[in-house]
């Protein structure tokens, strides 16, 4: 076992390698072991890109760059300039790129020991960034779009930071763009802010979902329904918090046939065990011919199913569908929407 020197105590002398891998903690995770996320903090308005003429400004700020091995490499700079942009293609438009490089000769044998800026024109027609060379270690600011120009200059380059690595604290919200979506989270209940659809997100440990969103499933419907045959069962289900909405539709199929006891349909989850609670929702039958006809879904305390009854216009009482003269032909919709209080 080889002994390692922990941060801040007394006697002990830190290298540099040391000092990076412990930085870690400060950023939040990449999936790689002790590895961190580098980039600037959301919100900070440093390190911005824009364009004077043809000159590349970057301004003053801090941020991060990490190296496998190497560890977090925290930095920060003071007002720059990269260059100048390279002129446009006559046919073919370009992406460039704007980045923030460490150089570490111990790692890179740049013969450097310092933090800069630099840009990178791409390759027109290409219709993506470059990309910085294997052994740099950088941290990505803004992409610049040159439209082609048959008269040559540049006038028209406009600078986009959806690219723009970011970092934040561990357990900290990170915005995520259109570039970022597809990334898996790292652990279940990691939250991220995704900017395309303006919602927080969670990562559920196979996908993100916000609170709200539609969830399909496939509602298993008995009792009334004494054979299925051909039937098509529909679901889809919302929680926030406690609060699940159900939406569910049968479409009636060869040999489906019906009896006259209480039509039942499975739940997404159990209600709440509560003696006191009946929740209630709205539905319809529609046999394709006559108008439709009311439906109540209710479910009762701690049940893990739905009752569709129908409801008897003459003196609203609640009857078995199958108990009344509906016709229960081929094609014929039942639906239902119903909010209740999950366990």
């Amino acid at each position: 076992m080889v002994a390692t020197d922990p941060a801040w105590l007394s006697g002990l002398s830190y290298d540099q390698l040391e000092v990076r891998k412990m930085d870690v903690l400060m950023a939040m995770a990449n999936s790689t072991a002790g590895g961190a996320r580098a980039g600037v903090r959301p919100g900070d308005p440093g390190l911005a890109v824009t364009l004077a003429g043809t000159t590349i400004n970057v301004s003053a700020g801090a941020g991060s760059a990490w190296r496998t091995g190497q560890g977090l490499y925290r930095y920060q700079l003071a007002a720059t300039s990269p260059g100048t942009l390279a002129a446009a293609h006559a046919s073919l438009s370009r992406i460039d790129l704007v980045y923030v490089r460490v150089w570490d000769n111990t790692v890179d044998s740049s013969g450097f020991s310092k933090a800069d800026t630099v840009y990178l024109a791409g390759t027109a027609g290409s219709g993506v960034a470059p990309t910085p060379g294997a052994t740099e270690i950088y941290t990505v600011l803004a992409t610049i779009t040159v439209p082609s120009s048959a008269s040559g200059g540049t006038g028209a380059a406009t600078v986009s930071t959806t690219a723009r690595d970011l970092s934040v604290a561990p357990g900290g919200i990170l915005p995520v763009g259109s570039t970022g979506l597809a990334t898996a989270g790292l652990y279940a209940g990691q939250a991220r802010y995704n900017t395309v659809r303006n919602t927080l997100e969670f990562w559920t440990g196979s996908a993100w979902a916000s609170q709200g969103d539609w969830t399909a499933y496939t509602p298993t419907w008995g009792g009334g329904l004494a054979t299925a045959g051909s039937s098509v069962s529909k679901g889809r289900w919302t929680r926030i918090g406690n609060r699940v909405e159900v939406i569910a539709t049968l479409k009636w199929g060869t040999g489906s046939t019906m009896n006259s006891s209480n039509v039942t349909m499975t739940l997404p989850t159990a209600a709440v065990t509560a003696s006191d609670s009946v929740w209630q929702g709205t539905g319809y039958f529609w046999d394709g011919v006559n108008p439709f006809k009311p439906l109540a879904p209710v479910v009762t305390s701690a049940a893990t199913t739905a009752i569709l009854y129908a409801l008897r216009q003459s003196d609203l009482g609640y009857q078995s569908p199958g108990g009344l003269s509906y016709s229960w032909a081929s094609g014929a919709l039942m639906t239902m929407q119903l909010a209740y209080e999950a366990a």
